[in-house]
């Protein structure tokens, strides 16, 4: 399965993307899937299937969902750009994200007016599917229903500004997320999937997930003693070494760009970089698809509620 977001009649549902990426089948309402996403996904889809060049394609994430992201969890990257005097730290570098930074594969991402250009940061992302508090790395870990390619796109002089890495974080349109792959098609992050980027061709980031400091479920955890985790939160898990800033010299994306995020097993996201002007016209840089016409709204799309 490939989960995303499609709206119909003005309404997120969860539906399943097919092998051809040409068509999507309602599985639930987007609340209705989140309640019990494991149930969801262990039963063939059942509502109407929709050609996705008639769908409105958006991330299924619920509006209020915790996106939290591990900065610095692989050994190279943090021993590069100006974070290379700094000492490992002993427990995740933990930010956050808004949900309406959130995009998905195909969406142009605009540089805002202050930057010369973003950065890439090709990872993946883990989605909790169940309430988790106090766990332990053993539960954390099993209560992660799938995952998704994720860039977690960076306007970087906003982020060095200060200490506190949120505005560079949070960049209009700035995060890419793949469909959802459940985990039973994924395996364990800690056995190794190759994650790579590519800006116009070109291989910048080539790691494993077996590289990472901090592993997914040791980190969801960790959080749990703080902050309850509820099924739809998303948690990023870092960025291998090869970003853009702490080349020499620097690359940035600029407009006309196309950056792609290839992760094993969960496929590839592909984004082009556009001007400012874009971000004042959120109408004219959404390539999200168009919602269906009265004719192609059948009733058999309401059978996945």
């Amino acid at each position: 399965m490939r989960i995303v977001g499609v709206v119909l009649d003005g309404e997120t549902r969860v539906a399943d993307l097919s092998p051809d990426g040409e068509s999507c089948t309602v599985v639930a309402g987007l609340r209705e899937f989140w309640a019990d996403p494991e149930s969801w996904l262990a039963r063939p889809p059942a509502g109407g299937t929709v050609p996705v060049g008639d769908a409105c394609l958006v991330p299924p994430v619920l509006p209020e969902a915790q996106v939290l992201c591990i900065g610095l969890n692989y050994l190279e990257h943090a021993a590069e750009g100006s974070y290379r005097a700094q000492e490992l730290p002993e427990n995740p570098t933990l930010f956050a994200r808004w949900t309406r930074s959130l995009t998905i594969g195909g969406a142009e991402i605009p540089v805002p007016s202050a930057e010369d250009g973003l950065d890439w940061e090709g990872e993946i992302v883990a989605w909790v599917g169940r309430t988790l508090v106090d766990a332990d790395p053993v539960e954390a870990l099993a209560a992660v229903v799938g995952y998704s390619t994720f860039n977690d796109v960076t306007a970087r002089r906003a982020q060095k500004l200060t200490s506190q890495w949120t505005l560079g974080k949070n960049a209009d349109g700035s995060g890419p997320l793949g469909p959802m792959v459940p985990t039973g098609e994924v395996g364990d992050l800690r056995d190794g999937l190759r994650v790579r980027t590519r800006v116009n061709g070109v291989t910048v980031q080539d790691a494993s997930t077996s590289d990472m400091i901090h592993p997914v479920g040791e980190t969801l955890a960790h959080i749990s003693r703080t902050v309850t985790l509820h099924p739809g939160d998303l948690l990023a898990t870092g960025t291998p070494s090869g970003v853009g800033y702490a080349r020499t010299p620097p690359w940035l994306l600029v407009p006309g760009d196309v950056v792609e995020v290839d992760v094993e097993r969960l496929g590839t996201l592909r984004n082009t970089i556009v001007g400012d002007e874009h971000r004042r016209n959120p109408i004219s840089r959404r390539t999200e698809r168009r919602q269906p016409s009265p004719e192609a709204r059948s009733d058999p799309l309401s059978q996945g509620r």
